[in-house]
């Protein structure tokens, strides 16, 4: 059921932080705290937004903790580098990154095409986009604010700082106003968006290496011109439900490379860490726009995997969840 609240200041900071903590317990099973990680990252992104740093470095069942090892996006600071959300102009989102010497991080190699990319998504999975800032002399990463209604939102910085590992952090930013949550759309192995049908094939097992497959059609007829994205003919952003760890999905074969179609299928390879709801964002690009397919899947659960079924998850812009007006830049 829908409910509707009103988000401001400090109250929503806390409904938040125990808010998420309990859906992480509910909704990927136990969940061990290793260590507070408290950080104070500032606040104004386009007006009255406020950030909140992560409350604790949380690791899921499935060899979480005891590898050492965290999904990306769980962690505001990791390594000495840290996202730092800093005062911007209404209608504009800006941070940076600063690293072990606590000054801002100028250099960044290119990964996937681009130097920064900035994945935001509203706590309860709806509200997703996948923008490219721009990188002022600074250090400051700047763009037109993708937080585009009320709610508590989670912004990943997905960068490799120049000769370093790939990255990922995350901050919690509120947008104060009337909030309305949605529920998660039940999962489904086809989702249609913008006249295109996509269908998910795969059964992912969490803690074991999975290839998912995505076929993208048109009016009942196979989409075999996709153009490439981000390097690759799909770009696939995964969440889990609760703590909205970030999971690296890698698209298998590379355009041009002479063994890799241009469609229908898109295949990607990635393990899940732990049991419990997911939702996948799959970005692809036909006739020059780039659009996004969303599918809610249960790792560990027979019946919501990415099992056929007679259902489609179409997604709109009435239920929050959809990719119309999704931006990509």
């Amino acid at each position: 059921m829908n409910t509707a609240t009103k988000l401001s200041g400090f109250a929503l900071g806390l409904a938040a932080v125990f808010g998420a903590a309990y859906g992480v317990g509910q909704l990927t099973g136990p969940v061990n705290v290793l260590a507070a990680d408290h950080d104070s990252a500032g606040t104004g992104h386009g007006g009255d937004v406020r950030a909140q740093g992560d409350t604790g470095r949380a690791a899921g069942t499935v060899g979480e903790g005891e590898a050492g090892h965290l999904p990306g996006g769980l962690l505001v600071s990791d390594r000495g580098y840290t996202l730092v959300p800093v005062d911007a102009p209404p209608g504009e989102f800006a941070f940076r990154i600063t690293g072990p010497d606590g000054r801002p991080v100028t250099g960044f190699d290119v990964s996937h095409d681009e130097r920064m990319h900035l994945i935001v998504a509203r706590r309860d999975l709806s509200g997703f986009r996948h923008v490219h800032p721009e990188l002022a002399g600074d250090g400051t990463w700047r763009i037109a604010s993708p937080l585009d209604s009320p709610g508590v939102w989670r912004a990943f910085a997905d960068f490799t700082q120049t000769g370093g590992d790939p990255m990922t952090l995350g901050v919690d930013v509120t947008v104060p106003g009337t909030l309305t949550e949605r529920e998660l759309p039940a999962p489904a192995s086809s989702a249609t968006v913008d006249g295109y049908t996509v269908t998910l094939a795969g059964t992912p097992r969490p803690g074991h290496p999975t290839t998912l497959t995505l076929t993208v059609s048109r009016d009942g007829t196979p989409v075999t011109d996709l153009e490439p994205y981000l390097g690759a003919y799909g770009h696939l952003v995964a969440l889990r439900r609760g703590d909205l760890a970030y999971l690296h999905v890698h698209p298998e074969g590379t355009p041009g490379d002479g063994r890799t179609a241009s469609g229908p299928r898109v295949s990607f390879a990635t393990e899940f860490p732990s049991a419990g709801a997911y939702r996948l964002y799959l970005d692809f690009r036909h006739r020059g726009v780039v659009h996004t397919a969303e599918f809610t899947v249960r790792v560990g659960d027979p019946g919501g995997a990415a099992a056929p079924t007679d259902g489609h998850a179409t997604p709109g812009p009435e239920d929050g969840h959809g990719s119309p007006g999704h931006g990509h830049d």
